[in-house]
């Protein structure tokens, strides 16, 4: 069971989230403002927070900052209107973790929470960690943590092994418990164009639906090849080299 800090002027919508969340067996804590919420958060510590973005007074980019000058390490998920990715995209710069479009759709919730118990029970020195494996004409990096702006060294490290394999193909991997803010995407976007530079096709697959339209709305979809699923993205790596790495 978890602590999740529900932030939301709107009393229909907490009344809903604490419904849902406490079926699901957590300690739901409410706020109706961005103020009550800095105060609830800093006196019983949740383990995760759920914040509206546009709220009156202190709006939830705001609530997310607050946060993470206490607690850099908090997990907040931040909730837009549909198909609002400027403010998507503002938030994952100020380190949310992930992000709901509204109406929020109950399989997307239980989807979120899921996602958010696994990044909480990953080891912490692991947080960052990318790993590569170097297959024939291919390398596999594997996000098994949280790519951020700080991950810029590990990122271009396993990047340069790559390129010193001299691959054709780079298969970028993001497990279930991984995650990347907007720091973490400026990075990557310098190390695929460094990949194209190297005349090597960078193909990214694991990524949540959310997190694929935030990508294209980067442009970074344009430089890479998105898939879902790791099967999907070797069959393109497949397809492109002529040969089989399945």
């Amino acid at each position: 069971m978890s602590k999740i800090l529900v932030i939301d002027d709107e009393k229909a919508t907490l009344s809903m989230f604490k419904m849902l969340l406490s079926v699901y067996g957590h300690d739901v804590l409410t706020a109706e403002n961005g103020e009550v919420g800095i105060e609830l958060f800093a006196a019983e510590k949740p383990d995760l927070v759920m914040t509206d973005i546009k709220m009156p007074g202190m709006d939830g980019l705001q609530v997310l900052g607050k946060i993470k000058a206490m607690s850099p390490d908090a997990e907040v998920i931040v909730i837009t209107g549909h198909g609002d990715m400027e403010l998507a995209i503002k938030a994952l710069n100020l380190d949310a973790t992930d992000f709901l479009n509204k109406p929020v759709k109950r399989e997307d919730l239980e989807k979120a929470l899921h996602l958010s118990a696994e990044r909480r029970a990953f080891v912490t020195d692991k947080r960052d960690e990318v790993q590569i494996n170097i297959e024939g004409d291919i390398a596999v990096v594997n996000v098994m943590g949280s790519l951020t702006s700080k991950s810029d060294v590990s990122l271009n490290e396993v990047f340069g092994k790559a390129f010193s394999s001299g691959c054709h193909d780079l298969l970028l991997v993001f497990q279930e418990k991984s995650s990347i803010n907007g720091g973490g995407m400026d990075t990557l976007v310098e190390c695929i164009k460094k990949a194209r530079d190297q005349k090597c096709k960078v193909h990214i697959a694991g990524l949540s639906d959310n997190f694929q339209t935030v990508f294209e709305s980067m442009g970074i979809s344009a430089m890479a090849s998105m898939s879902e699923t790791e099967d999907e993205a070797r069959s393109k790596v497949a397809s492109s080299l002529g040969n089989n790495y399945r």
